[in-house]
């Protein structure tokens, strides 16, 4: 059961982590940080298991001068503060029932028997305060193979929660080499239909995560073989992200999203229910207006300034260079910078300045600014208020002459 010495050594700071031992000696860290400890990572999350019950770790940790906060007592989970870092600490369980999506769980004080409920056999191992690596399942092998599995049986792991389907390509797409594991491909093609009673919001959380993790492209495709991409996207085109990524596009999330579903994404805010921030980023992605290319000139640049915000261009174009060419190129790359380049255009009459030239508030002042507004956008956005002025007065005097 021992694996590699010394791994405690490999922390920055275990401090906090001490102290908690000294009140809760049984506890052992648990999850990603023994995981990433392993692998020679840093160790962002220190979690630890206990065989206590949640009540006396709560009593034990305020009787020992620990902030605590009761975050999931129906789970099990407390989280102690110590020098402002969170350590989130849970109660061993067993799974009483569950319906692929909640579980009700049970206390217990096996060890092998919280790990035998947990997704994966590298998620599956815990360390204690003597620095002895608790694997119950292989997960040390598995870590240095590069491969993810399932603890046990893949289909009762994902029957007992069917994200596990979509955590197991993140997973992958991490940790994982070649190809992915044939049970599990197996496992999730035979429970597509679990996935539709999943929410929306956890879809999406585990979508763009894997969106924006390594081998993204050959990860959608094994998710599109076994049938999960549709069940998430339906009108999926991975061959149109492949194309934004040769363009050495920016890691964003929605960005990826948007060309992975670029056919049909006018309905995906609803389907994923994503936040108007991340709903208003699509309708700016699908706005092609005005068209970005770089044969524009600084004019028809200031007026695409004018209109959008610089980060929606500048999104905008990656997804049109990836949709026309789907390459590197320098043309684009001098097309960023230009747009970067140019400040920021500001029109430059306001409504005290129609005051001024004798309009009340209303239609007409409205209709007079937007006349204005209309001449500097045509002129390229270049000209200042007193050239806008001079050109309302012209064409005020032109209309009442022509009257």
């Amino acid at each position: 059961m021992n694996g590699p010495a010394g791994l405690l050594s490999r922390l920055k700071d275990r401090r906090g982590l001490d102290e908690l031992w000294a009140l809760l000696p049984e506890a052992r860290l648990v999850g990603g940080s023994v995981r990433d400890l392993l692998r020679g990572v840093p160790v962002h999350d220190l979690d630890l298991a206990t065989p206590d019950a949640p009540e006396d770790v709560l009593r034990t940790l305020k009787a020992g001068g620990v902030k605590v906060v009761p975050t999931g007592l129906v789970h099990g989970t407390v989280t102690a503060v110590i020098r402002g870092e969170p350590y989130e600490i849970t109660t061993l369980r067993r799974d009483e029932e569950t319906d692929g999506r909640h579980a009700v769980v049970a206390w217990t004080t096996d060890w092998a028997e919280d790990a035998a409920r947990r997704d994966f056999t590298i998620n599956a191992m815990s360390l204690d305060r003597h620095d002895v690596l608790h694997d119950y399942f292989g997960g040390i092998q598995d870590l240095a193979d590069h491969r993810v599995r399932f603890v046990g049986e893949a289909g009762r792991r994902i029957d007992e929660d069917a994200l596990r389907a979509l955590r197991f390509f993140r997973f992958d797409a991490r940790y994982g080499q070649d190809e992915a594991d044939v049970a599990a491909c197996r496992a999730i093609s035979e429970r597509l239909d679990l996935i539709d009673a999943l929410s929306a919001e956890r879809i999406a959380s585990e979508l763009l995560r894997i969106l924006t993790g390594p081998r993204v492209v050959k990860t959608l495709s094994v998710m599109k073989d076994v049938g999960l991409l549709a069940h998430l996207v339906p009108a999926s085109d991975v061959h149109a992200l492949r194309r934004l990524l040769a363009c050495q596009a920016p890691e964003d999330a929605l960005l990826r999203l948007f060309a992975l579903c670029h056919a049909d994404w006018s309905g995906l805010g609803e389907r994923l229910k994503l936040s108007n921030a991340e709903r208003d980023r699509l309708r700016q992605f699908g706005d092609n207006t005005p068209p970005l290319g770089p044969a524009m000139s600084d004019d028809d640049l200031r007026r695409a300034r004018f209109q959008q915000s610089l980060p929606v261009l500048l999104d905008r174009s990656w997804l049109t260079q990836a949709f026309a060419l789907g390459a590197r190129d320098k043309g684009w790359d001098v097309f960023r910078e230009r747009l970067q380049q140019l400040p920021q255009p500001v029109f430059p009459l306001t409504g005290q300045d129609a005051k001024d030239a004798g309009l009340l508030p209303g239609p007409a002042m409205g209709a007079w600014l937007k006349a204005g507004q209309s001449w500097w956008l045509k002129e390229g956005c270049r000209p200042d208020g007193k050239a806008c002025l001079a050109y309302l007065a012209e064409t005020s005097e032109m209309a009442q002459k022509s009257d």
